[in-house]
């Protein structure tokens, strides 16, 4: 996976982007693309949405 801090706009294929944890789409050129960060057990994990309703729709 691409790193998440990276500009997604250049050089990332489908398969390279992160993918929305609800429906899998590929995040590639997505302006409403949301991220939801934490860490646990001392590793950071990220979680992509490609919306805010999905993000809505998301429980961890």
């Amino acid at each position: 996976m691409v790193d998440p801090t990276s500009d997604l706009n250049e050089d990332v294929s489908e398969d390279d982007a992160p993918t929305c944890a609800v429906c899998g789409d590929a995040l590639v050129q997505d302006p409403d693309h949301r991220v939801v960060t934490r860490v646990r057990d001392g590793e950071v994990q990220t979680t992509h949405f490609c919306s805010d309703a999905h993000r809505d729709e998301w429980t961890d």
